[in-house]
Parts: structure tokens; sequence; C-alpha cells
């Protein structure tokens, strides 16, 4: 064998045109990257070449190497001076495998690369961040470490974004770039990096947008310099009939669906001449114009609020008739136990008692009890494991499936295959009692895959994006998905190092067959498109350059208001916010606008504006639910009673449409806490909204030297009455009204402190347990211990 290391990867593009260069084995030659380890690709050479001089989102498909143009860029950087890079990947597993293959290919000491996650407390990550060169990291630690102010952008010349496709909304990496925008002026170099952008230009503009990307690098399979390094991938697709057994029950399911879609079509939010052909997505369309519908009229009829029940009821139909036909009897039987469960609780929705007490839902439900038959993907999952490590017993197999329920039941069929090894691999989360892997346990079934230790992996989404398993022969799909930047990433396990094969298991007649055939549709446009992409983005490039450039010309001498403002108050704002808010969406837009945000341990509210202005956030769905419980005018009274001119923001939408609440009750909360309690309710959109609402406020209220930013609110002279309510509501469990009856009935508030545990339940409202508490909190000794 032959070897030849190209001296400097930049100039790659020149050696390639001899051919006498084909037969010999081409290494990369770089001070920083270890002899005769990187094998010389011309397209990551020149794409790594691109990403050296601009700002670059690489689109490349999954097993060509992206982490090695990644590798050649870090490599580079690395010549300066004083520098820091930071390396992101959206999962722990994957920034672990990113930083031990910077560690086995670069020649800098292993110390200088630092792995960043949660699991290090802030303080050691403060420590690190100061004397460590290369950084790889979750976004979401350094978005926390940003607002907290450990750490500064300032000293990184390079970020790299892998799975760049999520920068976009509120992820972590807009926030993340947006404050590397603000922090380092120049000399500011990114790299994204992604193998399914989608099939949507303005989509991948956003993320280029979001990342201050100015060039893209896109390579398909089909390209001549990437040819060479792509491995033949079989993909079989299996129909699989449905078992006379299930006809009944989805006779049963489609009959309760049916009902239910005739009244949707009869109040007119369905337009569908026949009610067979309504799918999921006309209901999602139905329920949307619903809430619409709701938002937009001053007094929503009460057959709106029927619809958007009716809508749940047959969405909720529509999904059971979709597990039995593409799951199994054991995935319907799961969901209908939970929505039994959920029914019997107190915070049940109305759409789920209705359902549960359908005859023919009640009937399904008994009939599929006495079936005992799974669904025939199952045993046709057990023949395909089984032939496979027949024919290669040291074969590695990935099955993926939706659903946690169905991998669970696969993973016990599996066990019973001669030579399998199964295991399931599922996401962080806890759902339905199902409390998912940590990423340690996620770390340490990829590791013993990798070693043999498994051999089949049956895993859900968590499993599409980032796992360097090299060696993976076969990927199952239990059921197709609709999303083709999905489907790429699942069939990307596969075919990266040799030949590979995927099978794709379709149920006739079902939605399995609309999701497949969506997702090959979406796939050959996306396909078609990124080949239009090159130029189509050079030219959107262009025009937002030249868009931007008259913008900024137009501005020179134009003063607008917000210099007035900067004239006029040349101090930063400062707002303080409640430590548990730290986190939120909110924070991050203040933080990128330049505000000093402080947090504190607030008692009362969520933000200090000034003196004499205190804040309560609650999103939509927390506000639903403090009017429930019982807590919302709780807190809206310790709002009125420390600050003199407090505010309620609501932030969200679908106020009337989202829990099963009379739109009455809601207008009157509003009601009183506008009118009784004294407080402006103020809406917004989002949390970007919030943070433009707070800031115009702040301004204006900061302005002012007498009216800074302070944690106790500027409350004004209360009154003799104000002021002993105001002792008696510190009282545990003592509302406004509770403290208003008892100085009634007791006349004075030392009568009240005098009072014994039964006096105090002779007023309606004390029972047992909050007469006890008050005694307590009354008579203990104070131990400043």
């Amino acid at each position: 064998m032959k070897f030849l290391e190209v001296e400097d990867f930049s100039l790659s593009s020149q050696i390639y045109k001899n051919s006498n260069v084909l037969p010999y084995f081409v290494y990369i030659k770089h001070e920083f990257i270890k002899p005769e380890s990187v094998e010389y690709r011309e397209y990551q050479s020149k794409i790594a070449y691109a990403a050296l001089r601009e700002n670059t989102l690489v689109v490349l498909p999954t097993g060509l190497g992206k982490t090695v143009i990644a590798l050649l860029v870090i490599a580079d950087e690395l010549k300066k001076k004083g520098n820091k890079i930071l390396f992101f990947a959206p999962t722990r597993p994957l920034v672990v495998q990113h930083a031990q293959f910077l560690k086995e290919f670069l020649t800098i000491d292993p110390s200088s690369i630092q792995v960043f996650t949660g699991e290090i407390s802030p303080l050691k990550r403060q420590e690190l961040w100061e004397k460590t060169r290369v950084i790889v990291s979750t976004p979401q630690v350094i978005e926390n470490d940003l607002l907290s102010k450990r750490l500064s952008l300032k000293d990184v010349s390079l970020i790299i974004f892998d799975e760049a496709h999520h920068a976009v909304g509120e992820y972590a990496y807009v926030f993340v770039s947006e404050m590397y925008q603000k922090q380092r002026s120049e000399d500011r170099r990114v790299l994204g990096m992604t193998a399914s952008p989608g099939s949507d230009v303005s989509k991948i503009l956003e993320v280029c947008r979001n990342l201050d990307i100015k060039n893209i690098e896109i390579r398909t399979k089909y390209d001549r310099d990437v040819k060479p390094y792509v491995h033949d991938l079989k993909i079989i697709w299996k129909e699989i009939a449905l078992p006379r057994e299930f006809a009944y029950t989805i006779q049963l399911l489609r009959k309760a669906l049916s009902e239910r879609l005739k009244i949707l079509k009869q109040i007119g939010v369905i337009d569908s001449s026949s009610v067979s052909s309504i799918n999921r997505t006309k209901l999602l369309d139905a329920q949307k114009r619903i809430q619409e519908e709701i938002r937009s009229t001053v007094k929503p009829s009460k057959m709106l609020f029927k619809a958007a029940s009716v809508q749940s009821e047959a969405m909720k139909i529509h999904y059971a008739l979709e597990l039995l036909q593409t799951q199994g009897v054991n995935a319907l039987k799961n969901y209908f136990q939970r929505m039994r469960r959920e029914v019997s609780s107190k915070n049940s929705s109305k759409a789920s008692r209705s359902i549960m007490s359908d005859n023919s839902i009640l009937e399904a439900v008994a009939y599929v009890k006495s079936l005992d038959i799974e669904h025939p993907k199952i045993p046709e999952i057990v023949e395909i494991v089984k032939k496979q490590l027949k024919e290669k017993p040291d074969s590695r197999i990935i099955v993926f499936t939706h659903y946690r329920d169905t991998s669970a039941y696969i993973v016990n069929q599996l066990k019973n295959v001669e030579n399998a090894k199964p295991v399931r691999f599922i996401g962080q989360a806890v759902k339905n009692g199902d409390k998912g892997l940590t990423q340690k346990e996620q770390a340490l079934i990829v590791k013993k895959f990798k070693e043999g230790e498994y051999n089949v992996l049956i895993a859900t989404s968590v499993a599409e994006e980032g796992l360097d398993i090299p060696s993976t022969d076969l990927v199952v799909f239990y059921e197709p998905i609709p999303s083709e930047i999905r489907v790429i990433q699942r069939r990307g396990r596969t075919g990266r190092k040799m030949p590979g094969k995927v099978i794709i298991l379709i149920t006739k007649g079902t939605p399995d067959e609309g999701y497949y055939w969506a997702a090959k549709h979406k796939e050959k446009r996306m396909r078609s498109e990124l080949e239009m992409l090159r130029s189509k983005l050079s030219k959107k490039f262009e025009e937002s350059e030249t868009l931007y450039n008259d913008i900024v010309k137009e501005k020179v001498n134009q003063k607008t208001l917000e210099d007035f403002e900067k004239k006029r108050n040349n101090e930063q704002v400062k707002i303080i916010v409640d430590h548990r808010e730290y986190r939120s969406n909110v924070i991050k837009n203040l933080t990128i606008k330049g505000i000093i945000v402080e947090p504190q341990q607030l008692d009362v509210g969520d933000y200090v504006l000034s003196s004499r202005i205190g804040v309560e956030r609650k999103n939509v769905d927390d506000f639903l639910e403090s009017l429930i419980t019982g807590k919302l005018f709780k807190q809206i009274a310790q709002l009125r009673d420390a600050y003199s001119r407090p505010l309620l923001i609501i932030e969200g939408e679908g106020l009337l449409t989202k829990r099963n609440i009379s739109h009455n009750a809601i207008f009157g909360s509003l009601a009183s806490i506008s009118v009784d309690f004294g407080i402006p309710v103020l809406r917004t959109k989002d949390a970007m909204e919030t943070a433009d609402l707070l800031n115009v406020i702040a301004k204006r209220e900061q302005r002012d030297d007498k009216k800074t930013v302070a944690i106790r609110g500027d409350k004004p002279q209360m009154s003799l009455k104000e002021r002993q309510q105001f002792l008696v509501e510190s009282l545990p469990n003592v509302s406004a009204v509770l403290a208003k009856r008892l100085l009634t009935h007791f006349g004075s508030v030392r009568a009240i402190i005098n009072a014994s545990e039964k006096e105090l339940q002779e007023v309606e409202g004390i029972g047992k347990n909050i007469a006890s508490e008050i005694i307590k909190v009354l008579n203990t000794d104070y131990n400043e211990e």
C-alpha cells in the first residue's frame, strides 16, 4: 500500500487533478492532526476550506463525515493564539462522542478538550472555561451560563452547531448565536452541519439568519466527489395485511368517529362532502378554524364550544383507530387504560369522559380485551431479526418504532429469538408512568451495543440523530413516518462504512400507506430542491445583503425614537427577576436586548421593574391552572399589597379554548382582577412580546432616579383598616376574605391573636387545620437557628 500525505488540506483540490494520485491511500497532514489518522477526501477538504473563509452551513448525507469537516476547521483555528472553540451537539451522548473523536485525532493535550453538561456544577464549568481551549457542550448548558453571566463568548473564534436544522424558534442554538454576535463583533466564525435541512427554502434561510451564516455547501450522494464514498443501501418495503380479528373493533371505532364527524360537518367546521374522506389533517384544520372563531368572537356561541369538544373526541378516537391499525392490540389496550384512569381523576377532560361513556367505544374496549392476537408486524419483526442473525451472527440491528408501548412489547418478543440480545432505547422524559432513560443510561446502552453485549436496539425517535454506530447492518421501520427529515435520519443509521439494508413495514389500507408515500414524495422534492438550492440561496443571500445595506444607508442620517431614548437614558436598564423565572424565554430575550437581569428570590411577583411596579407573569396554562386550584386570587392579593402599580401579564393564546372552563368564569376572573383588585391585565402573544413590554415599561420607569428598581415595593401609606387586614392576611392560609371575617368577628388584631383554636373555628371558612396552623405560628418559640 502506498501513502501520500496532503501538506495543506486547503489546497487539496489541486492534488486531486492529478489522476496518478488515485491508486494511493491519501492522508491529511496538519500540525494539529495526528499523522496518518484522517483519510483525505476531496469534498471534505473543499468544504472545510470554504468554512474557514466565511460562516457556512454544510448539508451532507449521514455517514459521509461531517465531523471530519469540523475537525479540519478546528485544526486550522487552533493555529490562532488565545482563542476558544465551541462545539455544540443537541444531546449528551453526541457531545461525549464528539469529544472522544477530537481527543483521538487532535494533537493537543486531551485535557484541553472538555465536555460541558448539566451534571458539572456551574462553578466547576466556570473554572474549566478559563483554562480550556475546546469545549464540547449541549447548547442549553452554555445558554444557562450566558444568562447567569458566568462566561462570555468574546474569546470564542469558532462555534460549530451540529444538527443545525434545530436552529429555529426558541431552541438554545438561536440564543447562543445572538449572544455570540453581540459579544464578539469581529473574527467570528460559524460552522453549521446537518444531513436533513428539510425541503423548505424559507426554513433553511431562517437557520442561516439565526446562525449568521453567509454561505452554504451542499453535497448529495450523486455528486462526483462524493459518489466514490457512498455504500449501497438496499431498501425493502413489506406490505402487511390486517388480521380479520381486528375488523369488528375497527368497525366500532369508525362508527363512534363517524357520529362525531357528522356533528362537526353539521356545525360547519368541516367542508368535506364525505365523512369517510375526513383524515387527521382535516381534523387539525377544523381545530384551527374553531379556535380562530372563538378568539375572534366577542361572545362565542355554545355551539362553538361544543364543536371544540367534539373535535377533541374525534381526534382521540382517530388516534385509537390508528393505534390498532398500525401498532396492534397491546398499544390500544394501554391507550384505553390510560384514558380510563384519566376519567376517574379530578382533571379529566370532557372529551375523555364522553368517549368512555360511548356504547360503541365500550364495546370495542371489551372486544379488544378478548382478543388473543397481536399485530402481524410483531411476528414479522421476529422473523426479520432471526433471519439476519442467522445469516450474519455478528450483526447490529436497529428497530425503530414511534411508540414506547410498542418498543417495550417488541423487546419482550425478541428475547425469545436465538442469539438476539435486545435492548430498549428511549428518551429521558417521563411519559404515562414510563420514567425513560437517563443520559448516562443511554450512553451505556450505545457503548454496549457497539461492543456486542446488545445486538438489537429497539428505539424511538431519540436514536434518529447523533448515534455513531457505523457497524449497523440492518434498520427496520416498524411503521413509516411522514417526515422526510426523520426518514433520512433513521435510514442513515446503516450503510455508513459498508452496504446496508432498510426494511419498512407497511400495513395495507391504513395510515401507514399515506405516511410512507408522504415521506417519499417530500424526500424526492427535497432532493430536487437541494440541486437548485445552491444558486437559489446564493441569490437570496445577495438579496438579503443588498436589502440590509440599503436599510443601513437609509438609517445613517435618520434619527429614531430609540436614538432619543438612548440620549435621555444613558444608563442601562435593570430588571430584577424571581430565580424560578430565570430560565424562561423572556429572560433570553431581555438578555439579548442588553438589559441587566438580576435573579433574586422574590416573595411576590416574577419581575420588579421599579420601586412601584411589580409584575406577575403567567402563560395561559399557568393562569388557567391557578384559577382551577384557587391560588390565583391569593397571588393577586399579595401583588396588590406589595406594589403601588402592580401588573399581571398573561402570555400566549387559547385562553378560552385550552381547558374545559366556562368562558364566563374566565371573564369573571379577569374582571375581578381589574375591577376589584385594581390590577391592569396585559396580554402578550409570546415570550418575545413579553420581553419587549417589560423593557419598555422598565425604561419609562427608570428614567426617573426616584423610581429605581428595588426588591421591596414602594407601597403608598395604608389606612389603619388596611394595615390591620394586611397583618391578619400574613397568617397561614388566610386570604383577604378570611382576614375581613376574622376582624369582623373578633373586632381587633389583638383579639384574634388571643383567640383559642376552638374560637377561631367559629369563623366561617376557618377549619381545624387552618386554626391549628394559626395557633402554631402565633405560639411557637422563635429559634434563630
